[in-house]
């Protein structure tokens, strides 16, 4: 897979397919691969309501000889809030 030469990280997006969930498998000699998927809008509870918001889940797999598992947990919190909030992201705060 040419496309991959070199490369250290992936993004998958099963979520042009329709997927809500999967754990996205590492392409070595790649160190993480982050998946995407489908957007769908889902109860959630908010200030003590029931609201209707849109949700996606996302999935990082990564080599655990190269990467710390608290810090590629700080680093998918922080693609989390990038998405939630992509103005903060755009203004760099």
């Amino acid at each position: 897979m040419t496309d991959l030469e070199g490369g250290i990280f992936s993004i998958t997006n099963g979520g042009i397919f329709g997927s809500m969930l999967s754990t996205p498998i590492l392409n070595p000699p790649q160190s993480a691969i982050l998946g995407m998927h489908n957007i769908v809008e889902r109860p959630v509870a908010e200030n003590g309501e029931v609201v209707i918001r849109p949700v996606m889940y996302i999935a990082l797999s990564y080599d655990h000889r190269i990467i710390d598992g608290r810090d590629a947990v700080q680093g998918l919190v922080a693609i989390k809030q990038s998405l939630e909030d992509p103005m903060r992201l755009l203004l760099e705060l």
